[in-house]
């Protein structure tokens, strides 16, 4: 009897966890299939702290189970201690394996801190590209200052080349997020944020606002398509061809709120679009700074 209670309590805790391995292992949870070298060591970090937590999470159940069998009211062979109130050795279990799982984990979490600063440029044997991102009311501004080119909810950019986004907001405040690329980080009116990047893989992943701003939420998506050296640069001469030019007129008429807006591309002039977007924050001119740029 003692026997098949074992081997169900085994298989309590073996079937759910299979299940959920194969369900996991079968499901694209997009940032448990990383494709660039940051979301990598994100990835790793997840799972090292999950399997870190088994560790006190299965010790924890096992015991809920086995206690509610062993003491359970209708077995009369389990010792009733009503006197026992103290262990050192029990003491020394729960007190001690938190405060060293704790440990370690802070040593991790300071480490992994500098080590997946957005801020910190990727060391790469290509130069970094730099890309403008201005989060808007409800759609996605992607400059490229290099190429003199800009699109609306289309970040296309080389694989296995560093890529630095730096961000702002012409709003309310915002997060962006490319789950198999990177981390979150947030985008505010008046201020300039980075985020370091690298893909190892073409393909097309899904960015999004992870940040709620409103009724348009939903729809305030783009695509992150990272291609080979020689699409890029076809991508960036399709691009220039654009008739719509990325100026001050222009920039107030995309800056209207709108939904689900398609992708467009603009050429632009060399004057500094993105400087002018976030050192409009810093006027006294206080009506300006939500209806899109002075001329």
């Amino acid at each position: 009897m003692k026997r098949l209670k074992v081997i169900g309590l085994i298989l309590l805790i073996i079937v759910p966890l299979a299940a959920l391995i194969y369900h996991v292992k079968n499901t694209n949870f997009q940032v448990l299939n990383p494709k660039g070298q940051i979301a990598l060591q994100e990835k790793n970090l997840i799972v090292f702290a999950l399997a870190l937590s088994l560790f006190v999470l299965v010790p924890v159940f096992l015991m809920l189970i086995v206690f509610a069998i062993r003491y359970n009211e209708k077995n009369t062979k389990s010792k009733y201690s009503p006197n026992f109130d103290h262990s050192r050795i029990f003491e020394a279990i729960w007190w001690g394996i938190p405060t060293i799982l704790i440990a370690i984990l802070s040593v991790v979490t300071w480490n992994s801190s500098h080590s997946l600063d957005p801020y910190k440029s990727i060391s790469s044997s290509k130069p970094t590209l730099k890309i403008q991102v201005v989060s808007m009311n409800w759609k996605w501004l992607f400059i490229y200052p290099k190429s003199q080119i800009a699109s609306v909810n289309d970040l296309t950019i080389p694989v296995d080349t560093p890529i630095d986004l730096e961000m702002t907001s012409d709003g309310p405040m915002n997060q962006i997020w490319i789950p198999q690329l990177a981390g979150q980080i947030m985008l505010m009116p008046g201020m300039v944020t980075h985020l370091n990047l690298i893909s190892d893989n073409t393909g097309s992943y899904l960015g999004r606002s992870s940040n709620i701003s409103g009724v348009g939420f939903a729809g305030m998506t783009f695509n992150t398509n990272v291609v080979n050296s020689r699409d890029y640069s076809a991508w960036i001469n399709n691009a220039r061809k654009s008739t719509k030019v990325l100026n001050n007129i222009s920039y107030k008429e995309l800056n209207i709120p709108s939904e689900y807006v398609p992708v467009s591309y603009y050429s632009y002039a060399s004057h500094d679009v993105f400087g002018d977007i976030y050192n409009k924050y810093m006027s006294s001119n206080n009506d300006n700074m939500y209806t899109g740029m002075g001329n």
